[in-house]
């Protein structure tokens, strides 16, 4: 008898190990919640304690402002873990339920891990929790007016330990699309747009969908970017060869010639030379030091900004290139003051 419970209790155990995933609602989540209340309005209640939380970010996009009879509406569902949309280490998994009232119909293709909602045929659930909570569902409109139609999303962010726990976290909204008739022809085409709907950490909100023009204007941006960043390239690197190239003129002209600086005496001389060697040297560690750390040079200088402040310029390249053709400049004086000084005196510099 003794072994026939202590089988009987071993049978229980593995069924109830068996159960526990079941209990997370991986398959979709339960008509009511453990309040009694509808799961879809009033939330997953036996996660994260009962409590919504702003790290469920929810999403719907593309949901009509006005809806048409029978017209067929393209809507994506979005359910993500804030900390996981912001590169941290958060929850993968996710699942949604949404309802329209039993209003219009919704469809899905054979690859959307959508079903019907548990006890209620008008609504849809996920059929399997998602890794990337991204579910694309098809409304139809009712073939007869129906007024103003209202719709409840809720989405849950499980970390998916296969049991509702206080790391599983989650959120709702409520919407409604106006009857037909409601916005006339005239009013502008932004009024008739769709619109997205969304809830939960309001910086992560705008890091889930990028539309088109969005992404135009920073491929558009880069492209300028570049062309003037080669382009400052190019004219600062043409500059310094004329400058180069007029330098190198001048002392083929001068050997050609048999010219050269005019005589200085040494007393001007020695000074003049330490002074200019001085600059040069100074100039040159201080560039290779900028180099070397890697330092960057901005203007104005965000310490006099906001430290996020983008209408800053950054002149890295500009500025050290600059003090090395500096100090080659100040190096190129010493080697003229040297030859000012060897060269012969002329009668005007005797008398």
């Amino acid at each position: 008898m003794a072994s026939f419970n202590s089988k009987a209790l071993v049978v229980l155990l593995i069924i109830g190990m068996a159960a526990i995933p079941a209990l997370g609602n991986s398959g979709g989540p339960p008509y009511l919640n453990q309040d009694g209340d509808l799961t879809v309005k009033y939330g997953c209640t036996c996660h994260n304690n009962g409590a919504t939380s702003e790290r469920a970010v929810v999403m719907i996009t593309s949901v009509p402002i006005m809806y048409e009879l029978g017209e067929d509406y393209q809507l994506t569902i979005r359910v993500a873990d804030s900390l996981t949309l912001s590169g941290g280490d958060g929850n993968s998994k996710a699942g949604f339920l949404l309802s329209s009232g039993s209003i219009g119909t919704f469809t899905w293709s054979d690859d959307e891990d959508i079903r019907i909602a548990a006890d209620s045929d008008g609504d849809i659930s996920h059929s399997d929790t998602d890794s990337d909570g991204v579910w694309v569902v098809t409304w139809t409109a009712p073939s007869d007016d129906s007024g103003d139609i209202d719709f409840w999303l809720v989405g849950n962010s499980v970390d998916g330990a296969g049991v509702p726990d206080t790391e599983d976290y989650w959120n709702l909204l409520a919407f409604s699309i106006s009857p037909p008739g409601t916005i006339s022809n005239e009013e502008s085409d932004a009024t008739l747009s769709t619109r997205t709907i969304s809830v939960g950490d309001y910086d992560s909100l705008f890091l889930l969908e990028e539309t088109d023009a969005q992404k135009e204007e920073k491929r558009q941006e880069a492209i300028a970017k570049q062309i003037y960043e080669q382009g400052n390239l190019f004219y600062w690197f043409s500059l310094t060869a004329l400058i180069v190239g007029a330098v190198i003129q001048r002392e083929v002209l001068e050997r050609k010639y048999d010219e050269g600086p005019e005589y200085l005496a040494l007393e001007l001389a020695y000074p003049q030379a330490l002074r200019q060697a001085a600059v040069s040297v100074i100039s040159f560690v201080i560039a290779v030091r900028w180099l070397a750390e890697d330092s960057t040079l901005e203007f104005p200088p965000r310490a006099l900004l906001d430290p996020e402040a983008q209408n800053v310029t950054d002149l890295t390249s500009f500025v050290i290139g600059s003090t090395f053709l500096f100090s080659a400049w100040f190096a190129y004086g010493v080697y003229r003051t040297v030859l000012a000084a060897r060269a012969k005196p002329k009668v005007k510099d005797l008398l």
